[in-house]
């Protein structure tokens, strides 16, 4: 492990410190979702009014009548389509990237980190640990706000 030195001289130990917070601690709770054949307008209309990098995209309901996670649109993964064109003719589905990768609120960012390294995601879907509801989003820079403002132990 690095250790550093603070204005005061004071060594300080250098790591992520993704270990000892977990991801309820980082997330963004809620989720900002569309449906799966919501045009590629309006899933820029959704980032840019609620200021978010991604979309949830849902699938067609099962038969529970709940809406099922299918993918998440990225901010890049909508810049992607907007410059295939066709914003009002192209969906949310067919730019999503798929399989959606999701994590609980109880998970350590570490495990977070790895789940993003692993499936190339900067994205994953928080779930409930009961019901497997989507209760937030958690993106690498929550990992990077945290590791920012992490000082040591």
């Amino acid at each position: 492990m690095d250790v550093l030195e603070d204005e005061e001289g004071v060594r300080k130990d250098v790591a992520w410190g993704l270990d000892g917070a977990t991801v309820a601690d980082a997330m963004h709770p809620g989720v900002i979702s569309c449906p799966h054949d919501a045009s590629l307008r309006a899933v820029a209309r959704m980032m840019a009014a609620y200021k978010v990098h991604c979309v949830v995209v849902f699938d067609e309901p099962d038969d529970a009548d709940r809406a099922l996670l299918w993918g998440i649109v990225s901010d890049l993964d909508l810049v992607a389509g907007l410059s295939e064109g066709a914003v009002d003719e192209r969906t949310a589905g067919e730019v999503a990237g798929t399989p959606i990768v999701t994590v609980s609120a109880d998970e350590t960012l570490a495990r977070a980190g790895q789940l993003m390294t692993e499936h190339g995601s900067a994205h994953l879907v928080v779930v409930d640990t009961g019901s497997g509801l989507p209760v937030g989003v958690v993106s690498t820079l929550d990992l990077a706000r945290v590791a920012a403002q992490w000082e040591g132990r």
